[in-house]
């Protein structure tokens, strides 16, 4: 069962994720295991709730999402009351939460997220799509460093900025496949500053303003990776080269997205495996390089997460409003 569970893992990855799969093989093998579970737990409740197969194919357009995202809950609810979980992804999921310690309150936030795209939350601000982004994967960043050992605030304030950073090139990169689903996460307020209604968002005709707003994104995610690179010096040297890595290959999507301006969206924006590899040289340099440095505090402008310290009291499920 426990070499299924790492098989399923593993697969999982390839096909959601090889910016991920990449970087993920760079962990120790302990940490690499149950950071592929984790990351098979999210890609499931994610496709679950969007009737999708590892993100790509509709298994069942009519599907009841709010349906599922209740059952994601009580499965959820089940793994950490431990017990037997029948299905791979929360078996995956119930190892890994039970033997980090995973706070449940991640979990049940992560979910959350889910449910904002089931409700179809508006985001009228940039603050209101920061929050979701918190919601589907900051809190993951959390999650992580809470595998890779890390307890300290400071440094999961680090991770979570990491999560926002890739949700913010990940919308930026989807900005036009996320449209065509009827979904939109850039804020109301951008689009009308752009003259794009939300409605013709994927139509070529707004491509070279959207092309402006992707760059925004892509600007305002900046910050983020910068104060996520210097919380690595906190991590296990091998889980630092992975993390750091991954902070590249992802950025380097944003520069392309950036790059390519209104063609960003007539393929998918990537990197090659020639980039991968040197980005993951780059990030075994940083990684090294990090356990000389001080951590520098954190700039005072970032948005911060639920519960941290400073941080604005919000709903669970963020303050964006459904339509």
């Amino acid at each position: 069962m426990s070499e299924a569970l790492m098989d399923h893992a593993t697969r999982t990855i390839e096909v959601g994720s090889k910016s991920f799969a990449a970087a993920a093989k760079l962990f120790d093998p302990a940490t690499r295991r149950s950071v592929l579970m984790l990351y098979a737990w999210c890609r499931h409740c994610d496709d679950v709730v969007d009737g999708q197969e590892l993100g790509f194919n509709v298994v069942n357009p009519a599907h009841d999402a709010a349906g599922a995202l209740k059952l994601l809950e009580d499965q959820t609810r089940r793994a950490y009351a431990g017990e037997t979980m029948q299905d791979p992804a929360f078996a995956a999921f119930q190892e890994v939460a039970l033997r980090h310690r995973i706070a449940p309150r991640y979990a049940f936030d992560h979910l959350a997220g889910f449910g904002m795209d089931v409700a179809d939350a508006q985001y009228e601000t940039f603050e209101d799509t920061l929050r979701y982004c918190y919601h589907v994967a900051g809190v993951v960043g959390l999650m992580m460093a809470s595998i890779m050992g890390a307890v300290d605030e400071d440094v999961l304030d680090r991770a979570c900025d990491l999560g926002l950073a890739f949700q913010l090139t990940n919308i930026a990169r989807d900005i036009v496949e996320d449209a065509r689903m009827g979904r939109c996460y850039l804020p109301a307020q951008w689009l009308r500053e752009a003259g794009i209604p939300r409605a013709e968002l994927a139509e070529p005709r707004h491509r070279a303003a959207l092309a402006k707003l992707a760059a925004r994104l892509v600007d305002h995610a900046e910050p983020y990776y910068d104060s996520a690179a210097q919380g690595v010096k906190a991590l296990p040297l091998r889980s630092a080269w992975a993390i750091a890595s991954a902070r590249n290959v992802y950025r380097q999507i944003g520069v392309v997205v950036k790059r390519r301006g209104a063609q960003a969206w007539d393929t998918r924006a990537g990197t090659s495996k020639a980039t991968k590899l040197w980005l993951l040289v780059k990030g075994g340099a940083s990684a090294l390089s990090s356990r000389d440095r001080a951590l520098r505090a954190r700039p005072a402008g970032l948005w911060r997460r639920p519960g941290a310290a400073g941080a604005a009291s919000v709903p669970h499920a963020a303050h964006a409003s459904p339509a």
